[in-house]
């Protein structure tokens, strides 16, 4: 059940329906009032009148003039039967007729033997015009004769109004409908969110308020995903970190006397086989020497060396670090694709070097003699990413899987740490490390960084 949508449409229906109601009873009391107070008794009497004073006008005139014609004070008009053909088919003695423009004259027929005798008098005003009056003043008496005006306003007024508001109810249920939809679905992303879902994503709301608060939702859900992930992994460091002081701690105890006995062997090789000694003694000191490249790497995976951020030129450190890797592998091709105008990060120069070698050196090893390694900058509006490409065999599934996980190693000799290390040295950066889509056809990598102030804005 939408709660939000329901309570928009009663708060809608609270807003309307009283106002609606007191407007429709003034509007019918105005209305009543208005056809009280109309001159229709006026308007009658003033229509008896007129029909009274076109009668009276008619007959005095019609009168006159046919005392006029009886006593000859008149000329006639001397018509042949044809010339009035209706009045001679109508056999009567005589007849009045008004005629004329608009009834501006009566017209009095007489018989005479084989003719027609026609007396004419103006009347002084066109009885047509006098009778289109009278109808137009008459008009309202017949209609209120035949309708019930008052109730049909009212129930007009009522019909219309409901229609509107009716209409106005379904356009509020619609909008209620689409205000609510991404309010509704930002509830459900935050209860998905509270039971433990940070993959919970809600569909853009628009650009107005509602679409900033989803805006804002998806962006607080995408950093609290990436934080999580990265207090996994700190979390998981930490115990490997633990592992290896103590590793570290435990085979350090066994290095000393070990060499000291083996180096005090070998100073003696006159006094008996010498043969043996000298082997055995380069045995144990290969050995040794493992032991030591071991606790080695252990040791800088466990340490923490404080983290001092400035601002890097990562193009001119790229350069640097791949002229001082060419000569221990003068067969790979590198190649550059650096950002335009240098762009600066903001990163610790040693860790983001230790990195970079890294990177470097396990593309140039998967590459192999003849292969090809592609550095590569780009600026991603507050973000620089820098990408290593080889063209070495690439990584399976297994392998992106564990990739970063420590003693995990998928080339010879291996300790399994590089990666690790270097991925906790671009977080402690303040950035990220990921696998990418090689171009090369073997493995890629990614380490995304952000870039200092005065670039952030150009």
């Amino acid at each position: 059940m939408n709660r939000l949508r329901n309570r928009l449409i009663v708060v809608f229906l609270a807003a309307t329906l009283l106002p609606l109601g007191l407007t429709l009873r003034t509007t019918v009391a105005l209305l009543q009032h208005s056809l009280d107070l109309a001159p229709m008794a006026q308007l009658d009497e003033t229509s008896k009148s007129l029909e009274q004073v076109g009668r009276t006008l008619y007959k005095e005139v019609g009168d006159s003039l046919k005392r006029d014609a009886s006593e000859g004070r008149i000329e006639p008009q001397h018509l042949k039967p044809s010339e009035a053909q209706s009045f001679w088919d109508s056999d009567q003695p005589n007849q009045l007729e008004l005629a004329g423009d608009g009834g501006s004259r009566l017209d009095y027929y007489v018989r005479s033997g084989n003719e027609v005798l026609v007396y004419s008098r103006p009347m002084g005003v066109r009885m047509q015009d006098l009778l289109a009056q009278y109808r137009a003043a008459r008009a309202p008496f017949e209609i209120a004769a035949s309708h019930d005006l008052r109730r049909g306003f009212s129930r007009t007024l009522l019909l219309v109004s409901a229609l509107f508001w009716v209409a106005a109810l379904g356009a509020m249920i619609f909008l209620a409908a689409r205000i609510s939809s991404p309010v509704q679905k930002l509830t459900q992303g935050l209860g998905r969110v509270a039971a433990g879902d940070l993959a919970a994503r809600v569909e853009g709301g628009g650009s107005d308020e509602i679409g900033a608060a989803v805006e804002a939702f998806n962006r607080m859900a995408h950093q609290l995903q990436q934080a999580r992930e990265r207090l996994i992994h700190v979390t998981r460091l930490a115990s490997w970190q633990a592992l290896a002081r103590k590793m570290a701690h435990e085979v350090k105890n066994s290095l000393t006397p070990i060499r000291l006995t083996m180096e005090e062997i070998a100073s003696r090789r006159g006094e008996t086989d010498r043969a043996f000694l000298e082997t055995a003694s380069q045995i144990v000191i290969d050995e040794v020497q493992t032991l030591e490249r071991r606790v080695r790497a252990f040791s800088e995976f466990a340490a923490e060396p404080p983290v001092m951020p400035s601002e890097v030129d990562v193009n001119a450190l790229i350069e640097e670090r791949i002229a001082f890797l060419k000569s221990s592998h003068p067969e790979v091709i590198y190649n550059l694709r650096l950002a335009p105008d240098n762009p600066l990060a903001v990163a610790d120069p040693d860790l983001l070097k230790g990195v970079l070698t890294n990177l470097l050196e396990n593309a140039a090893e998967a590459a192999r003699p003849g292969g090809r390694v592609l550095a590569a900058t780009a600026v991603d509006g507050p973000n620089l990413s820098i990408e290593v490409h080889d063209s070495g065999p690439g990584l399976s599934l297994q392998a992106r899987s564990s990739l970063f996980e420590p003693t995990i190693s998928f080339k010879k000799g291996g300790m399994g740490l590089g990666l690790s290390i270097a991925q906790r040295s671009v977080v402690l950066c303040g950035g990220d490390i990921q696998t990418a889509d090689g171009e090369l056809g073997g493995a890629a990598f990614r380490v995304i960084l952000g870039r200092a102030a005065a670039n952030g804005n150009s």
